[in-house]
């Protein structure tokens, strides 16, 4: 094993450690507070750290079983990510080729392009290809009932859901001059070091989220958008975003960047991750529903837990891409 394995190991370990963590503090609250499950606070706390541990195992899973794992956890990602999008669109039966050839033909081409490194292909596809081919077959099916509002809505959901949400595995294509390109010594796994780098994009951009949470609960008073979103306060904003950006600095050593390159990439992503939850509490707001989904519990559905980094991932990708790799 390498020390790259072992640097896996340790940072996923540190995570279960705060989450056991959590969980005995949750658990102590609930005996005291809530013994009958009356206080919200308290049962919404515990709700979302049973999720977190789900989905801390999900990852922990797919990181070791290399490139491969990671990217078919993101492509399963995506494709429950866009069912919950369509959901709430105002789709027609004339939208039926359209969205059949969005699930099953360019979201699969997407993740096989991030999977073969062909990023002359996967990084204009769908905002190219698909934004002109998607309209065409829509109105080959001559519905034009609000015609503009929905192919606008699939290509919409398409960006979010399959585009964005994939550079999160097409970090695995980057290779540094200090990085190596070598694999981590994984059963079956070619993926590289790179693997760290996701996880450290998503441990900052949701690390973000829950201390904006923590912060929130515990200095917030200025609502920073009471029509987004109503729990989020500008203390809670500048608490976690700030929090975050040390705890990211704290993770250079599992990155290519120095100890202030690491701070300012967590503080770009972690401001980024901010953004994207109020676009998407804004179309949530639009459609009148609290959450996209109802699939994890404490935490709405996938669109809600990743909103953050379908905002993040792409900015981080890219200032990555072309401030660091070589490739």
């Amino acid at each position: 094993m390498t020390d790259y394995f072992w640097n896996l190991v340790a940072l996923l370990g540190g995570v279960g450690v705060i989450l056991v963590i959590a969980s005995a503090v949750g658990y102590v609250l609930k005996r005291k507070l809530s013994p009958d499950g009356g206080n919200d606070a308290i049962e919404n706390l515990n709700a979302r750290i049973k999720a977190w541990w789900v989905m801390v195992v999900l990852m922990g899973i797919a990181f070791l079983g290399g490139r491969t794992g990671v990217i078919l956890l993101f492509g399963l990602c995506s494709f429950a990510a866009m069912r919950e999008f369509m959901t709430l669109t105002n789709t027609r039966r004339g939208d039926h080729w359209a969205l059949a050839f969005s699930f099953f033909v360019i979201l699969p081409a997407q993740y096989w392009l991030v999977w073969s490194h062909w990023y002359g292909l996967y990084s204009i596809m769908i905002p190219v290809y698909a934004f002109l081919l998607l309209p065409i077959v829509s109105a080959l099916r001559g519905n034009t009932e609000n015609f503009l509002t929905r192919i606008a809505e699939t290509q919409w959901g398409l960006m979010i859901s399959v585009f964005c949400i994939s550079h999160v595995p097409a970090l695995l294509s980057l290779t540094f001059a200090d990085y190596s390109d070598g694999a981590i010594a994984l059963p079956g796994s070619q993926a590289g070091r790179n693997v760290l780098l996701i996880a450290f994009l998503v441990f900052v951009v949701q690390s973000s989220d829950v201390l904006q949470y923590v912060w929130g609960k515990l200095l917030g008073r200025t609502k920073i958008a009471p029509k987004l979103s109503p729990s989020k306060t500008v203390e809670g904003f500048v608490g976690g975003v700030l929090s975050a950006t040390l705890l990211g600095a704290c993770l250079w050593w599992i990155t290519p960047f120095t100890f202030l390159e690491a701070a300012g990439m967590s503080f770009v992503i972690a401001l980024m991750g901010f953004f994207g939850g109020l676009v998407m509490s804004a179309i949530k707001r639009d459609r009148g529903v609290k959450d996209w989904g109802h699939l994890i519990e404490g935490h709405g559905g996938f669109i809600d837990r990743l909103d953050s980094v379908i905002f993040a991932a792409p900015i981080f990708f890219h200032l990555t891409r072309y401030g660091w790799s070589l490739t």
